[in-house]
Order: C-alpha cells, then structure tokens, then sequence
C-alpha cells in the first residue's frame, strides 16, 4: 500500500477549540477517502498556539527555535496540507499567518491543501475565498476546490439541513484525496540542509542580508 504524509495545521487559541475539532474531521475523513484509493495515510497535526512564542521570536530574529523548526519541516515536507482557522474580523487569525510568515514563500509550492475555517456565524463563511484562498494561491499552493466552513450552529443541532457539515467535510477530503492520488510523494526534507529552511538556492549571506535590511 503507498503512504502518504499529511500535515493539518489548526490555528485554535482554546484548548480544546471548535477548530481542532474541525480538523480533526477533515483529516479522518481523508483518510477514510485516501484507504478507497489504496494510499495510507500518516497525519501530522500541528496546534500553532504550542509554537505561538516561538513564532513571533521567528519573526523578529528570523531564526526558527528547534521546535518550531521541526514543525515547519514536517509541514513543507507534507504530500498534502489541511489548514485550519478561526475567523476574526472577516479574515484569518494573527497566530495563522504568522506561522504562513516563517515559511518559504515557495515552499508549499503545488502541494494540495484543504481549507477548514470556522466562526460564530454564517456570514463568515466568505473569508475562505475571499481571504485564505488568496494567500495560499500567492504561495503556488494548490487549494482544492471545496473550503469547508463551520459555524457555531454546525455543532449542534441547528445546522445547515440543505448541506450539512458532514456532507462538506466528506465532498473537500474526497477532494484533497483525489489531489493526492494524483501527486507524487514528496521526499522528506533534510533538516541539515540549509536549502529546508533557506529556500532553494539561497545561501546564510542572504539571510543575513535580509537581517541587515539590504
């Protein structure tokens, strides 16, 4: 049976938090969708608010601490990404696109990704295409079609009858698992490289020059 790697970031501020839980279902359910095409899968699950200190310490010196080092390789390494946030003000969380900030611009670069977004209500439900999915089409990511949303009310009983969650959550990972039957694995990244947390073809002089302001 081939195996693949999923990464699932989940940017909940809570523990535990509606956005894991979102999580959590998405990444069952691709693999459920992954075993119908003969692919295990391993699941990799990433909560950004245990790396929340080192990601802003990232930020200002530009060095990743180990931890967060490890989490950023076990994320561009991934065959497939399932990113989860919470909606704030109309967009995604500070703590989310911190953590998109620390990573390469090119290095999730034509890897398939399943958005999962929730919020209080409904009318957010517009940020996963108005917000995130730009930013993943910056990175040269490749969003399935389907972002799956969940409001408040999905969790109980007042849900959506004309496309309940469980119907969303299954119609993206079916999605996400068609994308990565279709990819080939990704070799997994060598820590010791300088091109895994460099970028490919830049060299310690040109962090530091970004670190000087040049």
């Amino acid at each position: 049976m081939t195996v693949r790697r999923i990464a699932v970031v989940s940017a909940g501020l809570s523990n535990p938090s509606s956005t894991r839980m979102l999580a959590d279902r998405l990444a069952a359910e691709t693999v459920k969708a992954l075993a119908e095409h003969d692919i295990e899968a391993n699941v990799d699950v990433i909560e950004l608010r245990d790396y929340a200190h080192d990601i802003t310490n990232n930020l200002l010196t530009g060095f990743a601490p180990p931890a967060l080092e490890t989490a950023i390789n076990t994320v561009v390494s991934a065959d497939a990404l399932i990113a989860v946030t919470p909606i704030f003000s109309t967009s995604y969380s500070g703590l989310f696109k911190s953590f998109i900030d620390v990573l390469d611009p090119d290095a999730l670069t034509g890897t398939p990704v399943l958005i999962g977004a929730n919020a209080g209500t409904a009318r957010h439900s517009l940020a996963i295409d108005y917000a995130i999915r730009p930013l993943f089409a910056y990175l040269h990511a490749e969003p399935v079609s389907t972002g799956v949303f969940a409001a408040s009310s999905d969790w109980g009983g007042a849900g959506d009858d004309v496309a309940p969650l469980a119907k969303r959550v299954e119609k993206g990972a079916r999605e996400l698992a068609e994308a990565i039957a279709r990819r080939e694995a990704t070799a997994v990244a060598d820590p010791f490289d300088p091109a895994t947390y460099l970028g490919e073809g830049r060299s310690f002089g040109h962090m530091l020059g970004g670190l000087a302001g040049e």
